[in-house]
Formats: C-alpha cells, structure tokens, sequence
C-alpha cells in the first residue's frame, strides 16, 4: 500500500490517492483503497499527503494487533491518572521503552468542564449512538486544542493526542446534529451557565458578527450581504449570540447571509422566551439595534432596553443639547482620564450622553489618520475624484470645485471634532442611576469579546463546509468551544487569576503525559510532564488535581 499522486494533462489539479497492488493471474494491478482529495497548489498538496501518510497507516494498523486501541489510549491514561496512588512503582528503568507522548491537559481539564455542562448527553440515545458521542467530543477537544479543518483535526488528535477517529465518522456525527441536537446544546449552554452564577440573569447583552465561506456559491443559507470581516466577494452567513455580563454565552442563532442584523431582534427575544422562560430582563445592544420598529417591538413586549444611540442622527433641537457643555457633571472614573455625563428627554426616554477625554484623543488620532491618507491619494495624478468621493470615510471630508479640483474640506473637520469623545445611549429604565446604565452598556465589550475569540482563537471561520446542515453543526460545534473556553475562563476569575483563553489553551497543551512499556512484563506506565504554576491553577480551577508522580496505566 503506498501514497499516490495523480496528474491531470493541461490541468493544474493532482490527486492524492492511497493505492495497493492486487495481483491479477500474471498481472500485478493497482486498485485505489481511498481517494484523498484534489489539490490544486502546492500547499494544498503537502497537506493531503501527510492526511494520506496518516490514513494509510490507520488502515495498516486494523489488522495488526496492539496491546490496547489508539483510539482508547487518552482515556485510559486519565482513568489511571484519576485512580494513581503514591505507593512505589517497582520497575527496571532498563526494561522501559517509550511507546508515545500525547498531551492530556486539554482533554483532562475541558473533558471535565464538557461532562458538567451536560454536552456529553445532547446526542440522544447516547447509548446506541456511542461513535457520534465519541467523536463529538474529540472534535470540540480538537477545537479547543488546534482550531483547524475536521480533516487536520482528524491527523492531529492521533499525532498527539492518543485519539483516532475516522474522518467519515466525523462528518456521519456532523450530520447527525439536527435542530433538536442544536437546542439541547444552547439548553445545556444555558443551564450551565446559570448553575455557575448562582444568581438570575437580568442582563443580555446581544450583537451579531457574520461568518464567510471559502466559496463564492450561494444557497438558502449561504448569501452575500454586509461583511464585518471585509469579505464582501465572499458568501456568509449572519451569527447573533446572546452572553451574559460576565461573556458567558446563552444561545445563538444562524440567519441567512443577506439578513439585516437588526432585523434579528424580534426573532430572538421570541426564542429567549420559549426557551428560557426568562422575562424580568434588559437588553443592551448597540445602535445596529436602534431601529424604529425594534423600539417600537420592545416595548409593546414590555422590555427593558440599554441601546446606542446614533447621536449625530438625532433631531437638531437634541444636538444642540448635546453639544451644549452645560448640563454635565463629572463622574467617577477608574482612570485619570476625564469623564463626564448628562442626561437628556428624548421622545419619552432617556439618552444618556458621556463625554471621554480619551476618547476623544482617540477620535481626532482616527480622523487625522483619514485625512492624511485622503491627502496621500489627492497626490497621486492618477487619482480619480469619483473614487473618493464614492469612499464613505473620505467623503465627508472633501469637496470639489468644477469637474475635477478636490481638497479638504475645513469646514467638515471642524464639524466633526465637535462630536470628539461623545457617545450616547437611549434606554427606558427608569430605576437605574445614569451612571449604572453605561456601566450596562460598556459590558457589550464581553460580547464583543466572545466573538473574538470564535472567530480568532477558536477560528470559527472561514467555513469550508457547503451543506446547510453541516454548516450549522460546524457552528454548533465551535459554541460548544467557546462555551468550555468561557466557563473556565469565568472559573479563573472567580479564584483570582484571570488569564486569556490563549494561554489557558497553551498551558494545557504542555500538560504531557509520556507513555512507557515494560518490554519483559508489556506494563504501560505514564510519565507526566513538568508542571507549571499556570497549569496548577487552572486544574484547581476545574475542581481537578494535577500530579506529576508517574503511575500504572496497564
């Protein structure tokens, strides 16, 4: 059996095909055991054929025997780890030979936080469906561990994991999480979440972020719209998450790419009612949300609402109260930098307008920056007025005299820094102190934070899968992970040592365990890794203990 490339004539596509040689009376043929995949540069083909190594070899190995199964190897340590006692292992250090090293923080630490968050039972009738739960789990693992393609992940738990999973087992587990699986994932989100808090929620903080594909095809799902990642030639879909004040997710929903974010609200407050039965709560959400109709929806349904306010916008009377210095007063500020507030009547409600001196400094820096490269542009000859003036960030700026003189425009830069440092909020709580309702608004930051870390540490997207269905297990799957990733995360705050997702991630990745054979007596044994400081909190965290004493697996 051996690893073969196919060409194509006058194509630039090589496949990657595991073959064998079958003897045919006198002849020797070659019959193709798996085709791989098509490559189509030379990346592309460096990856398929080091999967093609892998596969080749978990085919070869089927029929071999081993003292235990690969797939059983993780697992076993950690059964044996949990059970280790400090009696003295008696052994001949000669007789010992390594078999492998695989890394056991990630499913240690997050394969406990996974069984306590109930995502261990969203499968249903888990008993005869053993391999999708299975396989389920490793994948969040392999999410968490090394965010890559199900195909990578696949070669990367066996590599370093002790893991193997079939990588059409994986897509069968995908296309078996449908939406009743979808709603017993957010469930056990939900309930996991406010078993840790111990407390009612009484803040959602909602936003959405869109998602791109590595395709450029569309269907009921996939769409074009307004891309928040820039990738307008590209098709999306629309993601709106709801977290709690501490950036713990509660739920999520998928809408189709050409959707209008702040279309979403009405769909979402109907789905938190039926699914959480919550309804003494208030939704912060920023201007996106601050539609006519969105107003208009969350108070005939009685809602408490914290949303920007689009201040430039306003009616001109409201302006000139805003830009009017009198009426603020200074506040408490945790920083040096100035920080002042007034409260303002608009149409029945509150808006609630703060002035920053950071901020502001931050505003005219930005401004500046515009202005300069506009200035850039305008140098070059080749420059062609029209594209400017069709750019968003540079047309407020300029103005052009005849057909084809453009230069700044003063008169709009001094108008714009008049806005410098302000921000404004429109609510209808009335109970709450201004001060305490920008407080609410400023955790949209948690939200903020959580897409940060599915799209960057978790790499939610770009997606690669085509089918609707597979698009939303992928989702579904990458929430699972930011769940654990968050719920950990909330656990290193409560003890006192607050650490990004990031080096939670690398510290458990050095959690290593090696793992030994007596050749005379074929006992398996674990040899842990070095242990950090780092490491050790972060097992306190998860309620686990972490030893470095080695023990008996088998």
């Amino acid at each position: 059996m051996f690893v073969r490339i196919k060409t194509s004539p006058n194509s630039p596509k090589k496949a990657v095909q595991i073959v064998e040689n079958v003897r045919d009376g006198n002849k020797v043929k070659q019959r193709i055991v798996r085709h791989v995949g098509t490559a189509f540069n030379d990346e592309e083909l460096k990856r398929l054929k080091d999967l093609a190594e892998y596969i080749k070899a978990s085919i070869e190995s089927e029929g071999q025997s081993s003292l235990f199964s690969p797939e059983t190897m993780a697992q076993m340590a950690i059964q044996a780890r949990d059970k280790a006692s400090d009696e003295p292992l008696p052994v001949n250090l000669k007789n010992l030979r390594e078999e492998k090293r695989i890394t056991l923080g990630i499913h240690e630490v997050y394969g406990q936080i996974y069984k306590e968050a109930g995502f261990d039972h969203v499968i249903p009738n888990a008993s005869r469906k053993v391999s999708a739960v299975k396989n389920l789990f490793h994948i969040v693992m392999g999410r968490l561990a090394n965010p890559v393609s199900k195909m990578a992940t696949v070669g990367d738990l066996s590599a370093h994991f002790g893991v193997r999973l079939s990588l059409s087992g994986v897509y069968r587990m995908m296309d078996a999480i449908d939406d009743k699986v979808i709603e017993r994932i957010q469930q056990a989100a939900y309930s996991s979440t406010t078993g840790l808090l111990k407390e009612a929620i009484r803040v959602i903080f909602y936003d959405c972020t869109t998602l791109y594909f590595e395709s450029f095809t569309e269907d009921e799902l996939k769409q074009y719209g307004y891309s928040k990642d820039m990738k307008f030639n590209q098709s999306q879909v629309l993601l709106a998450m709801l977290v709690t004040q501490w950036g713990l997710p509660l739920g999520y929903e998928v809408y189709e790419g050409s959707r209008y974010e702040g279309h979403t609200l009405k769909d979402a407050i109907e789905k938190i009612e039926k699914r959480y039965k919550i309804q003494e709560v208030t939704f912060v959400a920023d201007s996106a949300m601050l539609s006519k109709d969105n107003v208009e929806l969350l108070e005939q349904l009685g809602k408490q609402y914290i949303l920007g306010a689009r201040i430039k916008n306003l009616p001109e009377a409201v302006k000139k109260q805003i830009l009017d210095k009198d009426g603020y007063r200074e506040v408490s500020h945790d920083t040096d930098s100035s920080c002042q507030i007034k409260e303002i009547d608009y149409q029945g409600k509150r808006l609630i307008v703060t002035y920053s001196s950071t901020r502001a400094q931050k505003d005219a820096h930005d401004r500046q920056k515009s202005i300069e490269k506009l200035l850039s542009k305008l140098n070059k000859h080749t420059t062609n007025p029209a594209q400017l003036i069709s750019n968003f960030g540079y047309k407020k700026y300029i103005k052009i005299s005849g057909n084809s003189t453009v230069e700044i425009n003063q008169e709009k830069v001094k108008e714009a820094a008049l806005w410098d440092g302000l921000h404004g909020v429109i609510t209808n709580d009335a109970k709450l102190v201004a001060e305490q309702i920008i407080e609410q608004y400023h955790g949209l930051w948690q939200v903020e934070e959580t897409f940060r870390i599915s799209k960057h540490d978790l790499k939610i997207r770009p997606i690669f899968h085509w089918t609707p269905r597979r698009v939303r297990a992928h989702i579904a799957i990458c929430f699972m992970a930011l769940c654990l990733s968050r719920l950990l995360q909330y656990r290193m705050r409560v003890i006192g040592k607050p650490v990004s997702a990031e080096v939670i991630r690398q510290s458990l990745l050095g959690v290593q365990l090696s793992i030994v054979k007596d050749k005379k007596t074929d006992r398996l044994y674990g040899i842990p890794s070095a242990i950090t400081q780092q490491a050790k909190e972060i097992y306190y965290a998860a309620g686990l203990k972490l030893s470095n004493i080695p023990f008996l697996i088998k």
